[in-house]
């Protein structure tokens, strides 16, 4: 089995994920769900579920979202046009870029 990989994080990445995973805890709380209910509506295990409210950065962010929607925490708008709207302008200014970003190579002049 190979090593595990030690992944080393931003100050900011740290305190946005500790920020979401107090607020999926809070609002779990607040509407009086169970971990086991959750972790059976979201489809994933209670341990990951204690994983995701302790702000572990390795869980999967699908699963986050997922509990994030199933408590009520709001991560974009609440207008699901104006999300749908936002998606849309990202897929146009997507279409418009570069597929791949490749820098040139320098060209060494080495005659002296």
């Amino acid at each position: 089995m190979p090593p595990a990989t030690v992944r080393t994080y931003s100050r900011y990445s740290s305190q946005a994920i500790q920020l979401l995973a107090g607020m999926i805890r809070a609002a779990r709380k607040e509407r009086k769900m169970t971990t086991i209910e959750v972790s059976d509506r979201a489809g994933i295990s209670r341990g990951l579920l204690q994983r995701i409210e302790k702000g572990d950065m390795k869980c999967e962010i699908g699963a986050v979202f997922e509990v994030a929607t199933i408590v009520g925490v709001k991560l974009f708008d609440v207008d699901e046009s104006v999300l749908n709207r936002h998606i849309l302008h990202t897929q146009e200014k997507l279409a418009l870029l570069p597929k791949s970003i490749r820098k040139k190579a320098r060209v060494i002049d080495d005659d002296f």
